[in-house]
């Protein structure tokens, strides 16, 4: 079958089923091929490729879904690079597929030939140009599972309009065969109790809650720990939502556009429990006077946003649901043993 039939075919394998657009010339055949698969992916025609992938990026964030764009080459391509920063920088997942112009024109200053992987490269996990159609199905799977694993964000696959035109074999399954689940395993080696140790002694402790907690959807997990330990929390601008705001616990939003409240705790805490966050300029404003007296824990799935910008105490690489989970056993085990012991019910 033809490359923009594979592609279609492997998207619906990916399980979806909204693509946002807008046509062009280098993805014509893409768009023939959609015409075939209508009641099973539906097409939603943006009016401009930046607002393609804002489109795309409301649906994740709404379904919990990784959002699909799909724009032409050149200036159509260009077009969405603001989409794809802001999901980058929102750990939102996305699949950004752009066409390309045809192979032997590549690297001839062809008409809307721009190197858009290269582009887009600061600002996606993985970028890809396909250059056989062979290779499509096993793209879009790697691409899907990319965009979905560890921390979300966009990824781009970049098709040459011959690659699409190309006739190839589909596997009825893909060689290369990914888990497209969450990773939320918590490994042995993390020591959970001692975090609830340091939640229980310290005298004013504050949780500090992201993006990072919805994105792992450990709302209730959080709000079961909170409420077991009776913790004050915070939240930043994309954790709004991750704690119910009328709760009594709750704090609001923190940083230079939050509440005083919740930026007097934090700065006066003497631990911070900081999970799902980057600790956003937004937040600490300067870092030399950031919260002075405070012990950081800070919890994220991305490694690399650990101690990236403030000097952290102790780190734990995880998924947010996993970590909040495990506490909770840990201080229900933990009271359960002090009822045995005092002999209470």
């Amino acid at each position: 079958m033809r490359g923009a039939r594979i592609l279609c075919e492997s998207l619906l394998a990916a399980g979806v089923e909204v693509v946002f657009g807008y046509p062009g010339g280098a993805v014509l055949n893409i768009y023939d091929e959609l015409k075939c698969f209508e009641g099973r992916l539906r097409h939603i025609l943006s009016r401009h490729e930046q607002g393609t992938v804002h489109m795309a990026e409301g649906y994740a964030l709404a379904t919990g879904r990784t959002g699909v764009a799909l724009a032409t080459s050149g200036p159509g391509a260009t077009n969405t690079v603001t989409g794809i920063a802001n999901a980058y920088m929102d750990s939102t997942p996305l699949v950004v597929i752009t066409g390309q112009v045809a192979r032997p024109m590549i690297g001839t200053q062809a008409f809307q030939e721009i190197d858009i992987a290269g582009i887009t490269r600061p600002c996606t996990k993985y970028s890809y140009c396909v250059s056989f159609a062979d290779e499509i199905a096993d793209v879009v799977r790697e691409a899907f599972h990319i965009a979905r694993s560890g921390r979300p964000g966009p990824v781009l696959i970049d098709i040459p309009k011959d690659v699409t035109a190309e006739l190839a074999s589909h596997p009825a399954q893909s060689s290369l065969w990914l888990d497209l689940s969450s990773e939320s395993e918590l490994s042995a080696e993390v020591n959970v109790a001692d975090i609830v140790d340091r939640l229980v002694s310290t005298k004013r402790p504050v949780v500090y809650a992201g993006g990072g907690v919805t994105r792992s959807a450990a709302s209730g997990e959080l709000v079961d720990l909170v409420e077991t330990l009776n913790l004050p929390v915070a939240t930043t601008l994309m954790g709004l939502g991750a704690f119910p705001a009328g709760h009594e616990n709750s704090l609001g939003m923190l940083g230079m556009h939050g509440h005083y409240a919740a930026n007097c705790a934090l700065h006066d805490a003497d631990l911070i429990f900081a999970i799902g966050v980057r600790f956003d300029d937004r937040v600490t404003g300067n870092i030399e006077r950031f919260s002075p007296n405070a012990e950081i824990i800070h919890v994220d799935v991305d490694a690399s946003s650990v101690r990236q910008n403030i000097k952290i105490h102790h780190s734990v690489t995880a998924d947010a649901k996993a970590v909040h989970a495990r506490c909770f056993v840990i201080c229900t085990l933990s009271a359960t043993a002090a009822i045995s012991m005092t002999g209470g019910s």
